[in-house]
């Protein structure tokens, strides 16, 4: 498997799922799962992301972090 992305939830910035839980609801190809009372990207799942930045938008600033390991 290639990744290209690394997602990371900052459970600081992160509201969790009973609270919010957007980013598995807006998530076009399901790299979001269950990780307790928080969200996590599921590893096997990321090299699905398309950076349409839906999750970005729906989650509260600096909750989700999207690394794009090309630039690094």
């Amino acid at each position: 498997m290639s990744l290209f992305v690394n997602l990371e939830i900052d459970r600081e910035s992160c509201l969790g799922l009973k609270e919010c839980g957007k980013c598995l609801k807006v998530c076009p190809v399901g790299i979001f799962g269950e990780d307790g009372e928080y969200p996590q990207a599921m590893e096997a799942n990321q090299d699905e992301c398309t950076l349409c930045d839906l999750c970005l938008e729906a989650c509260r600033p600096g909750a989700i972090k999207v690394r794009k390991l090309y630039e690094d």
